[in-house]
């Protein structure tokens, strides 16, 4: 059997995406006044997954400074529409800011209010979900998103390393609506670094 790689945070720091200056400029600030994001990493799958699925409809809780929405906006198709969720109207206006300097205003969303009650109210079908609001409210969501999300399409979830998120990784794990897989990982330059992330098939 093969040795493991020495030092493997070390070596696979080297595998960061290229990204835009856009992005490096959000981390810059994220790091400053101490904003989670997912890291370029995790916005690469992210914007890999969008891409490999073409999806066409796109919904994020938890816009923050508009990093995640940022590469799921680019990974879509002209047509494509992603709406983002974030209950912080600060951060909202931040992340309109944003988005609209990437040229990306015609294609995604910001609304402000309470997550669960927007969800609650939601129709139709997404192809993407992305979770990352409050860790407590995943659980509180799941069975919209599973409403939500047609048959095909995917949920990701982000900090499921959290205390908070542990009931939603049981109720997902034993929910026969999803195929999902649980992954603890080390994300460079995620917030934090080492963390779990669910990915989920709506079946």
């Amino acid at each position: 059997m093969s040795e493991m790689i020495p030092n493997p945070e070390d070596y696979f720091r080297q595998f960061i995406p290229q990204r835009h200056q856009l992005f490096m400029q959000l981390e810059k600030e994220a790091a400053q006044e101490d904003i989670p994001i997912v890291g370029p990493v995790v916005g690469e799958l992210l914007y890999i997954l969008v891409r490999a699925l073409k999806a066409r409809r796109v919904l994020e809780l938890g816009t923050a400074t508009g990093y995640s929405a940022l590469y799921m906006g680019f990974a879509m198709d002209a047509d494509g529409r992603l709406t983002s969720l974030e209950s912080d109207p600060v951060l909202a206006d931040r992340a309109r800011v944003n988005i609209d300097q990437a040229g990306l205003n015609e294609r995604v969303t910001v609304i402000t209010g309470d997550a669960i009650s927007i969800v609650a109210g939601m129709a139709g079908y997404f192809d993407v979900i992305f979770l990352d609001s409050e860790k407590a409210d995943y659980l509180k969501v799941l069975s919209h998103c599973r409403r939500l999300v047609h048959t095909g399409g995917i949920m990701v979830a982000d900090n499921v390393g959290f205390a908070d998120a542990e009931s939603f990784n049981q109720a997902l794990y034993s929910d026969p609506g999803w195929k999902a897989v649980n992954l603890f990982s080390f994300l460079p330059e995620h917030s934090p670094e080492h963390d779990g992330l669910a990915i989920a098939l709506r079946v």
